[in-house]
C-alpha cells in the first residue's frame, strides 16, 4: 500500500520506456584521427570510447541507453524517450579535452566591459551552448598544498596562502576596455613563444562575435596546443571572446576529479582536482610567469573543447598540485563537470555524423505479440492450477496479482530514481517470472498435500509443510537471483534489462510468498471448506489417497478364551 500511495503521490503512474518501445534519439558518432596520430582509430580505444560513454549515459547501469560499435570508426548511441536526450548528446560527443591556456587579450561581446572575478584565482563555471559542462556562474581557486577539500592552505604555505587570502580580500576588479588595443596586443612574451599562428589568431579574434552561435560553433577549432587560439566563454550570462596563448597544462595532466560539499566559509559544492607530477610542475611554472603580469595577462583560461569554462587571474605562484572549482553550483552541476574531468578525455576526437528520431512501431509490434504470448502463457498455467488444484488456485492467482501489482509499481518508481527503463527483454524478464512464482506456489501446496497423505488434517499440515517448503523456494529463488545477478553483471544495454527485471521479480516472489502466500493458507486453513477437505478445495484426503492414522488396540485382560468344544482342542 505504501509503495502504490507513492507511486500516486510522485506523479509517475507507468513505466519509463526503452527505446524500443517509446522511441527516442539514435547518434551516430564517427571516430576522427587526432593530428599527430593517424593510428588512434583501432579496436582498443574504439572499444575504450564505447565504455567511458556506456559510463556517461548509463549512470547505475539500467537506463537502457545503448552503446555500441558499427564497423571499424562509428559509434551508435540510442537514446530512449523520457532521458534528457540533450545532456546526454552533450556527455557522449563532447570529448572532454581540457586545456589551460594563457589569457593574452578578453572582451565582452556586447563592447561592455567584463570584470575580472574578485576571487583569486576565479572564473565563471557557466558552459556556452553545446558544452557539457554544467551551467551555472561560478568560481575557481587553486592553492599550494589543500587536504581533501579543504579550502585552508597548509602550515607550510603560510606566506603563500596570506597572499591568496588578501587577494580574495582586495575587490581588484580592473575593468578590460572593449577596445582589443586597451587590453593589450598579443605578443610573444605574452603568448609564451613567437607563434607563427598569433596574427591569424590575432585577426580573427577583432572580428569574432560569441553572440552568434555559428562563430562559437567554430571559434578555436581545429587549432594545435602549441598555436594561438580564440575560444568564447560564458560570464554569467553575457558571452565573451578570448585571444589565447599556447597549452601551457593539459587536461590529461588531472589525476583526480570529484565533487564534494564545501562547509568551509560559503559553502557549496565544487569540483577538486589533483594533478600528476608532470601536471603540478607545469601548473606551478605557468602561474608563476602568470603573477607577475597585468590583467588581463595574468590570467589563464580553463578551456574546456575548446570553450572558456573558467578564467582565474593568479597573483602568485600555485604549488602543490591542487585546485579545485567552486561556486554557484548545484550538486548535480558539479557532478556533471567533475564526470568528465574524471573519465577524461577519450582516446579519440568524435564527430556528430547524424541524430535521428527513433519511432516505436517496429517495437509496439513486437511489444503486443510479447504481451499475447506471455497473456497465452498465464491463461495456461492458470488453467492447470484451476485443474489440478482447485481451490488452491484461488491463493496462486491472488499471489500472482500481487506480485504483478508490486513488479508494476516498482518499475514505475525506479524510472525516476535509478533511470530504469522497460524496453522488450525487460517484458521477457518479467514473462519468465510468472513461471518462476508459479513454481513457488506449487512447492509449497505440494508439501502441504504430502503431509495430508500422511493423515494430518490441513492446519497442522500447513504449519509442518512450511519449513520444507520455504527451505526448497529460497534455494530455488537464489539460484534464480545469482544467475540473473552475473547476467546483469558482464552485460550491458538490453540484456541487462532482463537480468535487472529476472533479479527483481525473483526478490518479489520471496516477498510474497513469505508475506502473503503463507499468512493467506493459514487463515484459509481455519475455512471449512478447505478444514474439511472439500472435494473442490484441492485438498480432499480421499482423492489424494490419504491414509487413516495407525491406531493400536489394547488386548482382552484374563486367559486367552480356548475353543468351546473339547473335540475341537
Amino acid at each position: 500500500m505504501a509503495l502504490t500511495a507513492g507511486m500516486f503521490a510522485s506523479g509517475h503512474r507507468t513505466p519509463r520506456l526503452g527505446i524500443d518501445l517509446a522511441g527516442g534519439t539514435s547518434i551516430t558518432l564517427e571516430a576522427v584521427n587526432e593530428p599527430g596520430q593517424p593510428n588512434a582509430i583501432n579496436k582498443t580505444n574504439m572499444d575504450t570510447a564505447v565504455d567511458i560513454m556506456n559510463r556517461r549515459v548509463n549512470g547505475l547501469g539500467v537506463s537502457e541507453a545503448e552503446v555500441q560499435t558499427q564497423g571499424d570508426r562509428n559509434i551508435i548511441v540510442n537514446i530512449p524517450k523520457g532521458t534528457n536526450s540533450e545532456e546526454a548528446r552533450q556527455q557522449v560527443g563532447t570529448t572532454a579535452k581540457l586545456y589551460f591556456r594563457p589569457v593574452i587579450q578578453r572582451e565582452a561581446t556586447t563592447g561592455a566591459a567584463t570584470p575580472t572575478p574578485s576571487a583569486s584565482p576565479s572564473g565563471s563555471a557557466s558552459p556556452g551552448a553545446g558544452s557539457a559542462s554544467p551551467s551555472a556562474s561560478g568560481s575557481a581557486k587553486a592553492q599550494d598544498k589543500v587536504s581533501g577539500s579543504s579550502a585552508s592552505p597548509s602550515a607550510g604555505a603560510t606566506s603563500q596562502g596570506r597572499a591568496v587570502t588578501d587577494a580574495l580580500k582586495a575587490d581588484a576588479s580592473p575593468s578590460v576596455s572593449s577596445s582589443p588595443k586597451a587590453a593589450g596586443s598579443p605578443s610573444p612574451a605574452a603568448s609564451g613563444s613567437a607563434d607563427p599562428s598569433a596574427a591569424a589568431a590575432a585577426k580573427q579574434y577583432a572580428t569574432l562575435d560569441c553572440n552568434d552561435p555559428k562563430q562559437r560553433a567554430v571559434a578555436g577549432r581545429n587549432v594545435k596546443t602549441g598555436e594561438t587560439t580564440v575560444a568564447c566563454g560564458k560570464d554569467g550570462k553575457v558571452w565573451s571572446k578570448f585571444l589565447l596563448g599556447p597549452v601551457d597544462v593539459s587536461g590529461t595532466e588531472i589525476k583526480k576529479a570529484q565533487a564534494t560539499l564545501n562547509t568551509q566559509g560559503a559553502g557549496g559544492w565544487q569540483v577538486d582536482m589533483t594533478f600528476d607530477s608532470s601536471g603540478a610542475k607545469k601548473f606551478a611554472d605557468v602561474t608563476a610567469k602568470l603573477a607577475q603580469r597585468t590583467t588581463p595577462q595574468n590570467e589563464f583560461a580553463i578551456v574546456l573543447d575548446d570553450e572558456v569554462v573558467s578564467h582565474p587571474y593568479v597573483q602568485t605562484a600555485i604549488t602543490g598540485g591542487n585546485a579545485y572549482i567552486s561556486g554557484s553550483f548545484t550538486q548535480k552541476e558539479a557532478q556533471s563537470l567533475a564526470n568528465m574531468l574524471s573519465y577524461g578525455a577519450l582516446p579519440l576526437t568524435f564527430k556528430e555524423q547524424s541524430v535521428t528520431t527513433v519511432t516505436a512501431a517496429l517495437g509496439g509490434e513486437q511489444l503486443r505479440a510479447g504481451l499475447l504470448a506471455g497473456a497465452i502463457g498465464l491463461a495456461l498455467v492458470v488453467l492447470y492450477l484451476v485443474i489440478y488444484y482447485r481451490g488452491l488456485s484461488l491463493v496462486a492467482m491472488a499471489s500472482l496479482l500481487v506480485s504483478a501489482i508490486l513488479t508494476y509499481v516498482i518499475m514505475s518508481l525506479l524510472g525516476p530514481a535509478i533511470g530504469f527503463a522497460l524496453n522488450l527483454p525487460a517484458v521477457c524478464g518479467a514473462i519468465v517470472a510468472i513461471g518462476i512464482t508459479a513454481d513457488s506456489f506449487i512447492v509449497y501446496f505440494e508439501r502441504i498435500r504430502d503431509e495430508i497423505r500422511e493423515g494430518r488434517t490441513l492446519r497442522p499440515a500447513v504449519e509442518r509443510a512450511w519449513p520444507r517448503a520455504r527451505r526448497t523456494i529460497l534455494v530455488s529463488d537464489f539460484v534464480s537471483f545469482l544467475a540473473a545477478a552475473v547476467l546483469f553483471i558482464v552485460t550491458v544495454g538490453k540484456v541487462q534489462g532482463f537480468a535487472f527485471t529476472l533479479g527483481l521479480t525473483t526478490v518479489l516472489d520471496v516477498v510474497v510468498v513469505f508475506l502473503f502466500t503463507k499468512p493467506l493458507m493459514t487463515l484459509l486453513a481455519r475455512r471449512k471448506f478447505f478444514a474439511d477437505g472439500h472435494k473442490w478445495s484441492g485438498l480432499d484426503p480421499k482423492s489424494l489417497g490419504a491414509q487413516p492414522p495407525l491406531r493400536r488396540t489394547r488386548r482382552p485382560a484374563g486367559p486367552a478364551a480356548g475353543p468351546a468344544d473339547p473335540k475341537e482342542a
